[in-house]
């Protein structure tokens, strides 16, 4: 941990990089208290039989993946030149939005100066920028910009979860990393599952994690495995009830910047999941 304290850019109040769990960084979900993973047989453990609000708290002060917590701590000490003046949360990071959310969007990993350093989804990178602006847009957020998690904003029965919680090194966690990871988002799809009834998956990662996730819970998912596309759907069945699976090319650099993903793409994408979000039934 560095002994630099650094303004947070919105409070103005000073900490190290790494945060601290329990100093006050907003939002922050754990306390000093909170029990840590150091193994993925502890991952398991502490997955289990916790509410979501503990489960956040379990997820951002993990330590289970070597390779993971050197890189995430690494970018927080040295920092992006233009964020040089800032902490960094350099930590795991939980799930973003609604406690009971009608539809979840289910990405791949922490951007290593964007969630990695403002301790929130999405936020502070230039994937945030066109996804909140997208579900403003169609009405599952309350501003289209995310800066930090003081700026107010809100997800209108959504959240956001990451099939691995941090930033890892060239954004390609490896398979023991996402295997280590997946009691995570699986403790959380069972805490959300009465509630889920669409799942926009971020990419073919995504997609697969999402499809993995649920048959690990015991849901059916169809026969061959669905293939991701952009707006391709499908449908998981368990629990007595049916989730709609859209798939949605990442807002990456890469895609936006190549037109490959463009504004009417991700808005039909997210408009079908706020369509189907107000009218699936219980």
């Amino acid at each position: 941990m560095s002994d630099d304290l650094l303004p947070h850019p919105a409070t103005g109040e000073l900490f190290p990089s790494p945060v601290p769990p329990g100093t006050g960084w907003p939002g922050d979900p754990a306390t000093q208290e909170t029990p840590v993973a150091l193994t993925p047989a502890q991952v398991r453990r502490l997955a289990g039989r916790v509410g979501l609000d503990e489960l956040d708290a379990r997820i951002s002060v993990c330590r289970a993946c070597p390779r993971l917590l050197r890189w995430r701590e690494d970018v927080a000490h040295t920092k992006r030149a233009s964020y040089a003046d800032q902490p960094y949360w350099g930590r795991p990071v939980p799930g973003f939005g609604s406690p009971t959310p009608r539809i979840l969007v289910v990405g791949l990993a922490p951007a290593a100066n964007g969630a990695n350093r403002t301790g929130r989804l999405f936020t502070g990178d230039r994937s945030g920028d066109w996804l909140f602006a997208s579900l403003h847009r169609v009405g599952l957020a309350t501003q289209g910009t995310s800066v930090d998690a003081t700026d107010g904003l809100a997800l209108i029965d959504t959240r956001m979860v990451a099939t691995v919680r941090c930033a890892p090194p060239q954004n390609k966690p490896t398979t023991a990393e996402r295997d280590t990871c997946s009691p995570w988002i699986e403790a959380e799809l069972h805490l959300l599952a009465e509630h889920v009834r669409v799942v926009v998956a971020l990419g073919g990662y995504g997609w697969d994690a999402t499809l993995r996730s649920y048959a690990a819970l015991g849901w059916q998912v169809a026969r061959p495995k669905p293939r991701f596309g952009h707006a391709v759907e499908a449908t998981l069945v368990g629990e007595g009830r049916s989730v709609t699976l859209l798939g949605c090319y990442h807002p990456s650099q890469q895609n936006t910047f190549t037109g490959r993903l463009t504004e009417p793409m991700l808005d039909n994408v997210f408009g079908r999941a706020a369509a189907l979000g107000r009218t699936t039934s219980d």
